[in-house]
């Protein structure tokens, strides 16, 4: 079969199951949960063996480190997607969920229902995760899916499929809820996010070369974010400890990550005190700093960044440092680099904190936490199908009530409008 009927039939299959799973009770939707989580612990040596083998195969096609970093499937990793599934299970389904109802002066009740928003396209590269992550949300708020991840991950989205699948088949819900794509050819995105008659929202999660090739060809709506050019400042009435403390986590945690700090802005008052203890840390940690003339005057090992670096996602150890005379100076950088995904503030002044809350047009806005805290799982959401820094229907960590939508619903008891 040609990538195209097989994209065709997909799209038809996931229709059908969009209409079953948006009316599925909750406890079946639950028991599909656990199912695959259960399903996912007996396959546990299976899903390293099949990742090893993307793993090896990245190595050979010389994928970099962040890339490789994302593909990686551990134990902690399988313990993560098994609680993530269990969190998802344990919240609330908003579902049928009925607010606002209120009486008009003609009689009738309007309220609204939070409903599905029918099925969403998945789009992603290197986190196998992403599998379970989408499937269960996606699952949970009543859409069916259809996941396409990267070749890079083929084995291990293949076996995590599998799970997936057994736990729907075992809640005696459809199978075709959640379809894993089993091609890599690049005509089957392109099918998925020009056909609005099957596909009613597109998710991409990956580089920003597939993020603006999708954004730019769809004709299905999309949720996304391009880049995590992500701060940190640190003010001049910033604690010591607190202010190293998070930056190290928030830079060193994790390289690969939309979520990890990208530039450090720091107050000229504290580059004695805090700054240069900071960067004799990063640098024994190997992160190599880029920084502006009064950065490099002040640390010797830092290299003068330019005007690209303050625009830029590395996803590696590599940190932009500006040097700025206060809070207003951050903030305005901010305005000009960000890329609205996560930004934060280390200070002890209550009002400054306010100030930069109000101030930073972001999705996630942080006071004295490392940004890396910018996550569905960590949010309380059991997962996240993405983060969105688009201002419209969903923003930040895409949980479950961000894949659904609400509809207008009036009682009345045969009222006739005069």
């Amino acid at each position: 079969m040609d990538v195209l009927s097989y994209m065709q039939q997909v799209g038809c299959k996931a229709r059908a199951a969009a209409q079953s799973i948006a009316i599925a009770d909750t406890g079946k939707k639950n028991a599909a949960l656990i199912a695959m989580a259960d399903a996912i612990a007996q396959s546990r040596q299976l899903l390293i063996e099949a990742n090893q083998k993307d793993l090896a195969a990245g190595r050979e096609k010389c994928l970099d480190a962040a890339l490789l970093d994302r593909l990686e499937l551990n134990d902690a990793g399988i313990d993560g997607m098994i609680e993530g599934l269990k969190q998802v299970a344990a919240l609330a389904d908003p579902i049928g969920e009925i607010s606002d109802m209120c009486y008009r002066p003609s009689g009738i009740q309007v309220g609204k229902m939070r409903v599905p928003l029918g099925v969403i396209g998945i789009i992603y590269e290197s986190r196998p995760n992403v599998t379970v992550e989408a499937a269960s949300l996606c699952l949970k708020s009543g859409n069916a899916a259809i996941l396409r991840g990267g070749s890079e991950a083929l084995h291990s989205n293949q076996a995590i499929a599998a799970c997936v699948q057994q736990g729907l088949k075992a809640a005696g819900l459809a199978e075709d809820t959640v379809q894993i794509l089993s091609t890599t050819d690049r005509a089957a995105v392109g099918y998925m996010i020009t056909h609005p008659e099957y596909v009613d929202v597109i998710v991409p999660r990956g580089g920003k070369g597939l993020i603006e090739r999708i954004s730019r060809d769809a004709t299905v709506p999309v949720i996304k974010h391009l880049d995590g050019v992500c701060h940190t400042y640190i003010d001049e009435q910033a604690d010591i400890e607190k202010a190293i403390k998070v930056a190290m986590n928030a830079k060193t945690q994790r390289y690969g990550t939309c979520n990890t700090m990208e530039t450090l802005l720091v107050a000229r008052s504290r580059i004695s005190d805090i700054l240069l203890p900071l960067a004799e840390q990063l640098i024994a940690k190997g992160v190599e700093l880029r920084g502006c003339a009064e950065t490099c005057q002040q640390i010797p090992q830092a290299i003068a960044a330019t005007e690209e670096d303050w625009q830029s996602e590395y996803l590696a150890p590599v940190l932009s440092i500006r040097v700025v005379e206060d809070m207003a100076e951050a903030i305005e950088h901010i305005h000009r680099y960000s890329s609205q995904h996560t930004d934060v503030i280390i200070t002890e002044n209550y009002s400054k904190a306010r100030e930069f809350l109000r101030a930073v047009d972001s999705s996630s806005v942080m006071v004295n936490a490392s940004s890396r805290f910018a996550d569905g799982f960590e949010y309380g959401l059991g997962a996240e199908i993405g983060i969105s820094t688009d201002k419209l229907h969903a923003r930040g960590p895409v949980g479950l009530e961000g894949l659904t939508s609400q509809k207008y619903i009036v009682l009345g008891d045969g009222h006739i409008r005069q």
